[in-house]
């Protein structure tokens, strides 16, 4: 075999169907973000930014970098080892605790990632559970897909949010099997929440554990930030939570909280957890502080509502096409990869705005977007220039515009994507 060839040829047709990928090269500020510096061509230009995750910007709050650095001069920059080996700080089991208690659940287990998490606690679930049956919402994270099926288990795919179909699902299955429903409180591409109460009734109904994602609703959503299933009362009804540290937390790592058995069983079992360094102590640390400041950021929160409605209003009212919903995720529908790519490229070049393209393999093809997000640091006038700049775009391009009278909200589902 050719090996060079084969790489070649599946990157060129990659380019071809403009599903490549380049990434911008972009240093935030940290006193005046949204702003930011791109390295382009050689030189350095300002960009404002609009697609982070950094939620409640607390990456950048003097309060955590403080104490990053505090614990840099106290330990080094690495932790060590893996968890089992050198690599377990006071500042690791301070952190799993704090989750713990941030989720109301027994234990927490720290993962380099969200999507390490997902994958490996799915994969240890769906491997040592024998003959484990998993329902997984189509629109779920490619973190949790990959671990079901990694796992090769046998898996039934419900239509997004749709608890019928679901129990249509569960109805075939044994009694006696063991079954995990997996799903997220809000999908990241959509900003779409999840009837979390309706799958808690039918996973108690067909004695099935549930797994839920809240990577995008920890930090802003719910009593003092802890996740829109708190935010509905129904932690204690979630057998595990899987959440991040890397978004509205502003550091990196994710995790899972359960009930303490559970806890150990992937401690102890789940290969993503037992064979990888652990986080960097100054890591573990940061986001104990950024939790903290989290459950105290009601006013951020407040202004990330705001914003969020201001920038509907403003795309409503140029028409341009958006999925309609009320968090603090607003996707904008393009529909084609080098017309996403175009826009976004003379956005930054005429405009200095940055938001990337999203295209396959994140979203179906045929449904590329951008995903706007909006953080408590964007203001009034930055929404409107953004606005005025998208318009502008939009017309120089000759984009889709939405038509007033048709809805672009969660009951518009045939025209939201789907992937699995």
């Amino acid at each position: 075999m050719n090996y060079s060839k084969y790489f070649s040829d599946e990157l060129t047709s990659l380019k071809s169907q403009g599903l490549y990928r380049k990434f911008r090269e972009i240093n935030r500020n940290q006193v005046n973000f949204p702003k930011a510096t791109e390295r382009f061509e050689g030189e350095e230009r300002a960009v404002e930014v609009w697609c982070s995750n950094d939620y409640l910007n607390l990456s950048q709050h003097p309060v955590v970098i403080l104490k990053s650095l505090k614990v840099i001069k106290e330990l080094g920059t690495g932790s060590g080892g893996t968890r089992n080996i050198s690599g377990t700080s006071t500042y690791h089991a301070d952190l799993e605790n704090t989750l713990a208690e941030f989720h109301n659940k027994e234990a927490a287990l720290l993962f380099p990632s969200a999507y390490t998490a997902n994958q490996s606690t799915l994969w240890t679930l769906c491997k040592k559970l024998e003959g484990c049956e998993v329902y997984s919402d189509e629109l779920n994270h490619a973190s949790m897909i990959q671990g079901i099926k990694n796992a090769n288990a046998k898996t039934h795919v419900f239509k997004h949010n749709d608890v019928n179909h679901l129990e249509e699902l569960l109805k075939t299955s044994n009694a006696d099997t063991p079954k995990l429903i997996v799903f997220e409180s809000l999908y990241s591409m959509e900003g779409l929440r999840s009837p979390i109460r309706k799958i808690v009734e039918i996973a108690k109904k067909y004695n099935a554990l549930t797994y839920l994602d809240e990577v995008h609703s920890v930090g802003l959503y719910g009593p003092e930030g802890r996740g829109i299933a708190a935010e509905q009362n129904l932690s204690d009804e979630i057998d595990i939570i899987n959440g991040t540290l890397s978004k509205a937390f502003g550091q990196m790592g994710g995790y899972v909280a359960a009930n303490k058995d559970i806890i150990d069983f992937i401690r102890s079992f789940a290969p993503g957890f037992i064979f990888t360094s652990s986080a960097n102590p100054s890591i573990a640390a940061a986001s104990i502080e950024a939790i903290n400041l989290a459950k105290g950021s009601d006013l951020l929160r407040k202004n990330i509502k705001k914003n969020s409605d201001l920038i509907r209003k403003g795309l409503a009212n140029v028409n341009i096409p958006f999925l309609d919903n009320d968090s603090h995720i607003v996707p904008i529908h393009l529909y084609d990869p080098d017309l996403c790519r175009k826009a976004s490229n003379m956005l930054i070049d005429e405009y200095g705005i940055y938001i990337q393209p999203v295209f396959f393999p994140t979203v179906p093809k045929g449904d590329e977007r951008f995903r706007v997000t909006i953080t408590p640091k964007h203001k009034a006038k930055d929404i409107n220039n953004f606005v005025n700049a998208l318009d502008s775009v939009w017309s120089k391009l000759d984009l889709k515009r939405s038509d007033p009278k048709e809805s672009t909200s969660e009951s518009n589902l045939n025209k939201v994507s789907k992937i699995y």
